[in-house]
């Protein structure tokens, strides 16, 4: 199948898909989780591997390069590894990379490797044990950090750390995260709290980019660094004297609507254009339903054509988004 380039109503062409395989996760994070029980997707609910391979091929055919699997939590699902390794293997995919927690990453690092996956995503957004217990629930931060460590011996890169800045809980720690550029070749990334679906956040902890700019400035001069063609949606910069990179994502302060090359495949097999909308489109009913690769990317291209504009999270008046961020895919 021959499909045309999938660009959208305003010129932007969209080669980016992040993949959600799971809504299940070892943590329960502040900025994530809602309070009491959060309801899970039934197993049959969930797209299959085999599913998503036919999905990305079709994706892949109409131009997207780069793909990201996150969850939930990625690694908790059984068979990821295998499935990793077919991804990789599908043509004209340029770059494959997982966001994780990393509580399960040090003992499986080597898999990662034979599967394909050299770049990996690490949330982290404390470097204190106890803080770090207070933000997700559990005490696994050594877990994390060694699993951190020896994804660096064994060459992974880039290790990209990201840190939601929470005024009020760890905005204390933004000069000590921005230090490690200078002894580890990290891009430790600070992303501003989007409020999504019941978290148990306030959304007055939002700590924008500007203000976190200024407090990092302390450091030395922040450069830009150029744009690569796979890039996402970090501002990207490096201090003097730092071997890594600072990046910032301003989804509210300084949104990037006008350059955003993604798409986001949920693990219920919802198509979204924007991670701040509702809006999406349903795949897995035609998916199991017999649709042709054709009737697909036709369903594909559709859900390109609906894609906002910019996002509304900044109008007070605007809708938030119900959906809980744990089942979309961070």
């Amino acid at each position: 199948m021959n499909a045309p380039a999938l660009i959208d109503t305003f010129d932007r062409r969209l080669s980016y898909l992040r993949i959600s395989i799971t809504d299940r996760c070892n943590l329960r994070c502040l900025y994530c989780v809602p309070d009491g029980r959060l309801p899970k997707l039934d197993h049959e609910d969930i797209l299959t591997y085999e599913e998503l391979l036919r999905l990305v091929r079709i994706c892949t055919q109409m131009g997207v390069t780069k793909v990201r699997i996150t969850g939930g939590e990625p690694l908790v699902r059984k068979g990821v590894y295998t499935f990793l390794s077919q991804l990789s293997a599908i043509p004209d995919l340029q770059d494959l990379s997982v966001t994780t927690n990393g509580v399960l990453l040090g003992p499986n690092l080597e898999r990662l490797r034979e599967a394909g996956v050299r770049r990996i995503n690490v949330s982290l957004d404390t470097l204190r044990r106890e803080r770090y217990r207070e933000i997700s629930g559990y005490d696994h931060f050594d877990r994390v950090w060694a699993g951190i460590e020896k994804a660096l011996l064994l060459g992974f890169h880039p290790i990209k750390i990201n840190v939601v800045a929470l005024r009020g809980i760890n905005e204390d720690e933004l000069l000590e995260m921005g230090r490690l550029t200078f002894d580890y070749p990290f891009h430790v990334r600070f992303i501003e709290y989007m409020p999504i679906g019941n978290a148990r956040m306030d959304p007055a902890a939002n700590l924008l980019t500007p203000e976190i700019q200024e407090r990092l400035s302390v450091l030395g001069d922040l450069k830009a660094v150029g744009r690569q063609v796979n890039d996402g949606p970090a501002q990207r910069y490096r201090i003097e004297g730092a071997i890594g990179e600072l990046g910032f994502i301003s989804s509210v302060s300084r949104h990037f609507c006008n350059r955003c090359n993604r798409l986001r495949l949920t693990a219920s097999g919802q198509l979204r254009g924007c991670l701040l909308s509702d809006q999406q489109t349903d795949l897995r009913t035609p998916l199991r339903s017999g649709a042709s690769d054709a009737m697909l990317a036709n369903l594909i291209r559709e859900a390109v054509r609906t894609k906002k504009a910019h996002h509304r999270l900044a109008v007070p008046t605007a809708p938030k988004v119900s959906d809980p961020m744990s089942g979309i895919g961070g």
